[in-house]
């Protein structure tokens, strides 16, 4: 069973994310990865670039699929994980931690009452 952290939310496209102050740091789950398989590459928007509520903002491609990324909480982005480019794999490692894929200034945050709790991601992808 994939792991499922119940500090963070969930996207049914299969994001988490981490809320704290105003801003919000998003990556791929784990289940996600693990359905990937091998990841290759990773495109991911630029900072300064805002985006609304389940709106793509990047891809994710593995040796066997290519996978759209979308927002599970509108913002504009102020940070984007640079360190992906020379190492997608890292999202196959560590999805919840040096996997990260990028940190949003959160424009309503009350959109997060719609994302999923750690055991409701867990019914989801049951």
């Amino acid at each position: 069973m994939s792991e499922t952290p119940a500090d963070l939310l969930y996207s049914k496209s299969h994001e988490w994310v981490r809320i704290q102050g105003g801003e919000a740091t998003i990556g791929i789950t784990d289940h996600a990865q693990e359905a990937l398989n091998d990841i290759v590459y990773v495109e991911l928007p630029k900072v300064g670039q805002s985006f609304a509520l389940e709106q793509e903002f990047g891809v994710v491609e593995s040796v066997k699929s290519v996978s759209d990324l979308f927002m599970p909480i509108a913002g504009e982005v102020i940070a984007v994980n640079a360190a992906l480019e020379d190492a997608p794999e890292t999202l196959n490692d560590d999805p919840y931690g040096d996997g990260w894929l990028i940190r949003v200034k959160v424009k309503d945050p009350a959109q997060a009452k719609q994302l999923l709790s750690a055991a409701d991601y867990q019914k989801e992808i049951a």
